[in-house]
């Protein structure tokens, strides 16, 4: 199917191919993508516009000595192609095949386990610090988008590589924004000139000469460098790393791999980290990616001949994250201290129409989470209403600036956390399933979850309007639940809410897991075994008198999260009830286990991990 591809068998192959075959087997690994993430899902956009630059820097290095990390992960696919995983590449993103990100575990040509953005110069720049001590001789590079060089990791990188006194290519892949502007001809001549080794070493011959000179030597060498600085600026686009110690290389041409190879091996000539900037098209050579990359930069299985879902949303039926972004509009409609922020990703938090009804109250600041929420909080402090719209995997970044800059003064900062509880075909690094657990560490932090869509509604009403503090609202990915919609009982700070109520069993289920609870009690029910189902609504605080006027009165308790049993609610009220002298009571923790959990569909993995209603049954079978 693929004629120059499928002679690529394992890493370094493509050293193989000569130089003429490039465009067909650049041709050969988009449709390989397309027909594979049209089928799986997965990031298209973003491995479609680096096909190209894959291609070069594998022409360039040797795996798996040399060690190439890719900021975030994402564009990884044609990385695993290369190296030998073609056979296995329709597994992508499915339940034991291949990661949608690399992953050490799975290849050793894969360096480092990455998931977030504005890592992997950090990354690198370990990789070379730990070569220079241990005296290997091995090549080290770091490919980061634009959009995650707003992230201020990357940056805390940048300033410590300038220390590094040895090779590190840092590749700018820049798809989106433009940092510099071509000047033409001049740059790319003065980029020639300064990676040859004749120019670097006149360069120093002629500093050294010039320090000699008495009295006036330190002077002469000060201005000259102060006068080349003024002239760089003008003719040298990369100017701002340099001046970080960096030598500048590019803007290079990221769809031209001859272009790229003679520009990667320049910079691995140098002895100093060096910076190659290179300008692709995100969703290159799929016109409907390149029209609109944001659809497909994470996108379901789809038709590939027209670009439209496999799977479209029945009518009616809406997603938790359209849920919150609808009802903030409400809100803030009546209300102008409502302010939103969110990092890069408006679309993916619901937040396009807030920021379009509402563009002087909306603030995108880019992949910067810590920034968003210590930024949030002086907006509280300045009077208004922020509500933090992130991912709850991206969240986890920014823990000492929940605790230190919004709940050390009590802020009245809402955090809308999407994505919590599994997530998925993303795996590992993106799973939700540790916000409980860091969240309700934080003191004066308020956790509340939601157990269907109109209950989201009402909490976020709360947390807006009704409370005076800082309060998390953790919701999960996808479909909102419509069930138990005639239980709305007002919410109460710190109050649950009784579904059904019955004895012997005891439930206690958190947000996404009281539809779960639904289904377990009408399954006990059918067995003749009432149960009592409670709506906790609050994972911190949790309501201990519910705990409190139930527990004689039922045999078993049984707490249900989507979250790691190790501190979350089912530690907790564990604990609470063994404190409280009723230890001798049967306690069920239906939570996930304290692991790294692995990419796969929700269903496979509630089923693996036994937080499924047939699992549950099971154990409260067995315990009675």
């Amino acid at each position: 199917m693929y004629r120059v591809l499928e002679s690529i068998k394992k890493a370094n192959d493509i050293k193989k191919i000569p130089a003429h075959e490039y465009r067909e087997l650049a041709r050969e690994i988009r449709a390989c993508l397309i027909n594979t993430v049209s089928k799986t899902g997965g990031h298209l956009a973003s491995n479609l516009g680096v096909v190209e630059l894959t291609m070069a820097l594998h022409l360039c290095m040797n795996f798996p000595e040399d060690k190439l990390i890719w900021d975030v992960g994402h564009q990884s696919y044609v990385h695993k192609i290369l190296t030998g995983r073609l056979n296995d590449f329709s597994t992508l993103r499915q339940y034991e095949g291949l990661s949608g990100f690399p992953m050490m575990s799975e290849n050793e040509n894969d360096a480092f386990d990455t998931g977030h953005a504005s890592t992997s110069i950090s990354v690198a720049l370990g990789y070379a610090f730990a070569r220079q001590l241990t005296g290997e001789n091995n090549k080290v590079c770091a490919v980061i988008g634009d959009g995650a060089m707003s992230g201020g990791m990357a940056f805390e990188a940048l300033n410590n590589a300038a220390a590094l006194k040895s090779n590190m290519v840092i590749v700018l892949n820049d798809n989106e924004m433009s940092i510099s502007k071509n000047v033409g001809g001049m740059s790319k001549y003065l980029t020639k000139l300064r990676t040859a080794s004749q120019y670097q070493n006149f360069k120093n011959s002629v500093e050294d000469v010039l320090k000699k000179m008495p009295l006036i030597g330190e002077n002469v060498v000060d201005k000259v460098k102060r006068s080349k600085s003024s002239l760089k600026q003008l003719v040298i686009p990369g100017m701002f790393f340099e001046e970080m110690g960096i030598t500048y290389i590019g803007p290079v041409d990221g769809h031209n791999v001859t272009e790229m190879v003679s520009a990667f091996n320049d910079a691995m000539k140098l002895n100093e980290p060096v910076l190659v900037h290179v300008k692709t098209v995100k969703g290159k050579g799929y016109r409907l990616a390149e029209d609109n990359p944001s659809f497909f930069h994470g996108v379901d299985p789809f038709n590939k001949r027209t670009g439209e879902l496999k799977k479209k949303n029945e009518p009616g039926v809406c997603s938790y994250t359209s849920v919150f972004g609808e009802s903030l509009c409400r809100l803030a409609e009546k209300n102008d201290r409502i302010a939103a922020v969110c990092a890069a990703m408006p679309l993916g938090t619901g937040l396009n129409d807030f920021a379009r009804l509402y563009p002087a109250r909306f603030f995108d600041v880019g992949i910067a989470e810590e920034h968003a929420v210590t930024f949030a909080g002086a907006l509280s402090a300045g009077g208004m209403i922020p509500v933090v719209a992130i991912y709850s995997t991206f969240l986890q970044r920014a823990y000492d600036q929940i605790l230190h800059d919004v709940c050390v003064s009590r802020q009245h900062v809402v955090f809308a956390v999407d994505r919590g509880g599994l997530v998925g075909s993303d795996g590992r690094t993106h799973q939700g399933i540790y916000d409980l657990s860091y969240l309700s560490s934080i003191p004066e932090l308020t956790v509340m979850c939601p157990k269907n869509k109109f209950e989201l509604d009402s909490m976020l009403d709360f947390a807006v309007n009704e409370y005076d503090g800082p309060v998390a609202i953790r919701y999960p990915r996808g479909r909102a639940y419509e069930g138990l919609a005639d239980y709305n009982a007002d919410i109460e700070y710190g109050k649950s809410e009784i579904i059904h109520k019955g004895s012997r069993v005891l439930i206690l289920a958190l947000g996404s897991m009281t539809e779960t609870g639904e289904e377990v009690y009408n399954r006990l029910l059918e067995e003749g075994i009432t149960s009592t189902l409670v709506n906790m609504r609050f994972a911190k605080p949790f309501d201990k008198d519910i705990i409190d006027s139930s527990i004689d009165d039922h045999d078993i308790i049984v707490t249900m999260e989507e979250n790691s049993v190790t501190g979350g609610v089912s530690e907790r009220i564990a604990a609470y009830i063994q404190w409280t002298g009723n230890e001798k009571k049967t306690c069920i923790p239906v939570s996930l286990p304290d692991m790294f959990i692995e990419h796969g569909n929700v269903n496979q993995l509630k089923d693996k991990y036994a937080i499924n209603t047939d699992s549950i049954i099971d154990k409260i079978r067995r315990a009675l």
